[in-house]
């Protein structure tokens, strides 16, 4: 008996972290916008082509950092200096530093399509360093990964991404690392619920 309660107690722990998670920023139905939220979804679906989807849902409560963070994706996402094949790296390695599993479940096919080799993403996902890495990739994934862990990245590095991006390719490359982290935290704060069939990344130790 003492068993059956502890499971019955657990299980409704469970269930009470579930519904807290979904409770923390649920997503606003579209008719139950008001007004300020009505303008920012409109501007999404004229400059997206889709309604307001994903890491926008949880930034509508705020829906002025909504437009603002849609309209800087607008440039880092699709028009980038460092092209679209290692802001997707970027993006892969972000979502692996933040443990969010809808960046990651959104990107990781885009990823594949743009041309991100599967070992390489997977290693990614692993915590591991990929090999088998073009040189602009290694380029890429030093520069990011320093980034994230010592919160700066070295001389060397700095220096080997600007003799081959340029000043404004070492921009743009930080401004996706810090654009794809803001999205992370956001729906990481939420709790912002990822389809069942998706990766759950392995949790670092923290």
């Amino acid at each position: 008996m003492k068993k059956f309660a502890a499971c019955a107690l657990a299980l409704a722990s469970l269930f009470s972290i579930a519904a807290h998670a979904s409770d923390r920023l649920p997503t606003i139905p579209p008719d139950q916008y008001n007004e300020e939220q009505k303008k920012a979804a409109e501007e999404f679906m004229a400059a997206r082509k889709t309604p307001v989807f994903g890491p926008f849902e949880p930034l509508m409560y705020s829906p002025q950092v909504m437009s603002q963070a849609r309209a800087t994706g607008d440039y880092l996402r699709y028009h980038s200096s460092i092209g679209n094949t290692l802001s997707e790296l970027v993006i892969l390695i972000t979502a692996r530093e933040w443990s969010q599993d809808y960046e990651w479940y959104v990107h990781y096919p885009i990823a594949l399509k743009a041309g991100i080799k599967k070992d390489v993403a997977d290693a990614i996902s692993d915590g591991r360093r990929p090999t088998g890495m073009s040189e602009d990739e290694e380029i890429i994934y030093d520069f990011s990964t320093e980034l994230h862990k010592n919160k700066r990245v070295s001389d060397r590095t700095f220096e080997r991404a600007e003799k081959r991006f340029g000043k404004h390719g070492v921009v743009d490359l930080t401004g996706i690392n810090a654009y794809y982290t803001l999205l992370a935290m956001q729906m990481n704060v939420a709790q912002y619920q990822s389809p069942k069939d998706a990766k759950r990344l392995v949790r670092f130790p923290e």
